[in-house]
């Protein structure tokens, strides 16, 4: 039994769908049941914050999915590893971040770091997940999209590698599965940069009309942001859009090689979301 955490995010969802249809036996874990699940996966209600409930969750399971909602920095990565240990648990998948690599001593991701290193010092097999910026960021432009057919982004010409989260999903499946992952941290990005007027671009070619893309300064774009998420995130968040590291534009090969495929342009993310943006 697959034991899936985050089960209706933008990864967590598209691993249920990937693990179920695979055949295999799956619980997907969140703090509020899903209004649909795939045929077979049973739910359960928990949360990370709480681990003294996790056991009862993880009873069972050889291998179990980690995802750390927003910075994690409430949770307890000691104690919520601690209930995988107790419940024999054979196998953890984190999902980390890319930046743990890329800017090590960012205070926003302190906690990741804790849960790398509660994973790898756990005693059980484990298989990092450091992923770049999502291509399912563009959500939030959706409403400006659908009612303006505007885009309203900073950095309109800095391009970085988003991945698609379904991507990210099936890395995830096959370090749950399979016997070849133990101890390696993989880096997930999309198959080429694209910069933020060329992701409007492309859900224009999506939902079949014209998108303007309207240019924000970063003082713009963080009052926007920091009224849904932390400050010491968007600052984060804001320095690497703007100002990438070298490894934060390269391509990684990770995506190819766990999966034997590229992996998913911008483009195709776009097409197969143009629902929330017509």
């Amino acid at each position: 039994m697959i034991v899936v955490t985050g089960a209706t995010g933008n990864v967590g969802r598209a691993l249920v769908e990937a693990l179920a249809a695979a055949g295999e036996d799956v619980t997907a874990v969140s703090r509020r049941a899903p209004e649909v699940l795939p045929a077979g996966v049973r739910h359960r209600v928990a949360d990370l914050g709480r681990p003294e409930g996790l056991k009862a969750v993880f009873d069972g399971a050889d291998a179990v999915y980690l995802m750390v909602a927003g910075v994690g920095e409430e949770l307890r990565p000691g104690a919520i590893v601690d209930a995988a240990v107790a419940a024999g648990v054979r196998r953890l998948v984190l999902q980390s971040s890319q930046l743990l690599g890329t800017r090590p001593e960012s205070v926003s991701h302190r906690p990741l770091r804790e849960f790398e290193a509660a994973v790898r010092g756990s005693g059980l097999e484990w298989t990092v997940l450091r992923p770049s910026g999502f291509a399912s960021n563009a959500f939030l432009w959706a409403e400006s999209v659908r009612t303006a057919r505007s885009v309203a982004a900073p950095f309109a010409d800095v391009a970085m590698p988003v991945v698609d989260p379904a991507d990210i999903a099936d890395v995830a499946a096959a370090a749950l599965r399979e016997d070849l992952h133990h101890g390696r941290t993989y880096v997930l990005t999309g198959p080429a940069a694209v910069t933020p007027r060329e992701q409007a671009e492309a859900l224009a070619g999506a939902v079949g009309a014209p998108v303007r893309f309207v240019a924000r300064s970063r003082a713009e774009a963080r009052a926007e942001l920091v009224r849904f998420l932390p400050e010491v995130a968007v600052d984060g968040m804001l320095d690497v859009m703007g100002e990438p590291l070298a490894d934060e534009l390269r391509v990684s090969p990770d995506v190819e090689r766990v999966l034997g495929r590229p992996g998913r342009p911008f483009s195709a993310w776009a097409e197969r979301n143009a629902f929330a943006f017509a």
